[in-house]
C-alpha cells in the first residue's frame, strides 16, 4: 500500500463525494464522527452532531462538549451505511445523530442498541459479518469486532461497545477501533484479521468518575496498537471536542514519535480530509 495521503479542507457546505478511488476517503466531522469513502460507499461513524454543552449520563455526571461539528446532517450528502460503536454515551450518539439514524438505510451496531433503536439498526454479533454491496460490482464487508470501553471487568458499568473491520476484493483492510480501551482485545483482532492496512483509532485517553482507567486508548496504547495491528497508517478520531479527553493530538504525535511510527500518523482537525491510496 501506498501511504500517501492528501489532506484538504472540507466544503463549508457539504462533506465532497470525491471517492477515495482503491483507497480510503477520511472526513473527519468531529469526535467520534467522520464519513469514510470505501469501495465506491460511504459510511459514517457514530453520529454526534449536537452543539457544545453539558450533557448528562447519570448518577450526577456530565460530559462536557466543547465544539461544534464541522457539517452537520443536512450537508453530509448519501451516506449507504452507519457503523455505531454503541448507544449509550452522548459523546458517542447523541440527540441529532438518533434523528439521523432514523432516517439513514442502514445502521450496523450491537445487539443491545438495535433493540432500543429499532428502525434500520441491525445487530452484528461478534465476528459476523455484512456484506454491502458495491455500485461498482463486488461488496464491501463490514466484520464486527470486540471492543472493551475501559479496564478488564467494566463491561456491566459501560456497556457493549462494537469494533469493525472492513475488507474487499482490491480494497483497503480497515479497523475502526470504536471505543476500545483494551489491546489484549487489538491483539486477538490481530491474531484473526492478519495486517490492518489503515487503522481508525479511537483515541483521547477518555476518563471519568465512573470507572478508575481509561475509556478509550492513550496515545502510547494507540501507537502500541499500530504496531500489533501492522497497521501501515494510522488516523485517529475521537482525541478532541471533548472535556473528558485527557489527551490529544500533541500526545498522539509525540507517542508515535517515541514508538518510530511518525510517518504512519495522519492526524485530522474538524473539518478537514485526507485519502490513503492504495
Amino acid at each position: 500500500m501506498n501511504h500517501r495521503t492528501s489532506p484538504s479542507a472540507l466544503s463549508p457546505t457539504s462533506v465532497p463525494a470525491a471517492g477515495a478511488g482503491r483507497g480510503l476517503g477520511v472526513h473527519l466531522l468531529g469526535g467520534p464522527t467522520a464519513v469514510l469513502e470505501i469501495g465506491g460507499l460511504r459510511l459514517l461513524t457514530d453520529p454526534a452532531f449536537d452543539e457544545p454543552g453539558e450533557y448528562p449520563v447519570g448518577q450526577g455526571r456530565v460530559l462536557v462538549k466543547t465544539t461544534p461539528p464541522a457539517l452537520r446532517p443536512p450537508r453530509l450528502g448519501q451516506i449507504d451505511a452507519v457503523l455505531l460503536s454503541h448507544d449509550q454515551h452522548p459523546d458517542n450518539l447523541d440527540v441529532s445523530g438518533r434523528a439521523y439514524l432514523a432516517e439513514a438505510p442502514l445502521v450496523l451496531t450491537t445487539a443491545g442498541a438495535a433493540v432500543r433503536l429499532a428502525g434500520t439498526a441491525r445487530a452484528l454479533a461478534l465476528w459476523e459479518h455484512a456484506d454491502l454491496p458495491r455500485p461498482g460490482g463486488g461488496t464491501l464487508r463490514v466484520t464486527r469486532v470486540p471492543a472493551l470501553h475501559g479496564p478488564e471487568g467494566s463491561e456491566h458499568l459501560v456497556g457493549e461497545v462494537a469494533g469493525f473491520v472492513l475488507s474487499g476484493e482490491g480494497l483497503p483492510t480497515v479497523y475502526v477501533s470504536g471505543d476500545n480501551a483494551s489491546l489484549r482485545v487489538v491483539r486477538e483482532i490481530a491474531a484473526r484479521t492478519g495486517p490492518i492496512d489503515v487503522a481508525v483509532l479511537f483515541a483521547g485517553a477518555a476518563r471519568t468518575a465512573l470507572i478508575d482507567g481509561h475509556l478509550t486508548l492513550t496515545g502510547a496504547q494507540a501507537a502500541e496498537a499500530a504496531a500489533l495491528l501492522g497497521a501501515r497508517h494510522v488516523v485517529p478520531l475521537h482525541f478532541e471536542g471533548w472535556g473528558h479527553f485527557t489527551e490529544g493530538g500533541d500526545e498522539l504525535r509525540e507517542a508515535f514519535g517515541r514508538a518510530g511510527l511518525a510517518d504512519r500518523l495522519t492526524l485530522l482537525s474538524p473539518g478537514r480530509s485526507a485519502v490513503v491510496a492504495l
